[in-house]
């Protein structure tokens, strides 16, 4: 009496590669939107980063990790000595420099 009776659904059609060819599309299209909103841009930042720090040379002032602002006393290929005060130099990797300062912003 409350038990319903149960019906077999009918087979679907043949052609399902349609189907999952539409089923795809939006995972497809996550990818590309992904793409360009996120993965694009960070590149182009770390090729903008990595043409500046192999730009750097003597007296240029920069900001290094940490916010410590100082000038370039001497380069080597992946070490900076940059100086923050007279007679005072840290040792940096170049990797670690985040911005390059306009001349005369360091007193």
């Amino acid at each position: 009496m409350f038990i319903s009776s149960a019906f077999a659904q009918a087979a679907a059609p043949a052609g399902g590669t349609e189907s999952s060819l539409f089923s795809l599309l939006p995972l497809v299209l996550m990818f590309v939107v992904l793409y360009f909103i996120m993965i694009r841009p960070q590149m182009k930042k770390q090729k903008e980063h990595k043409t500046m720090v192999e730009a750097l040379a003597k007296g240029d002032e920069v900001v290094i990790a940490g916010g410590v602002i100082g000038r370039v006393a001497k380069l080597s290929d992946s070490i900076l000595h940059v100086e923050v005060a007279d007679g005072v130099e840290l040792q940096v990797q170049r990797v670690s420099v985040l911005q390059v300062l306009p001349k005369g912003s360091y007193k």
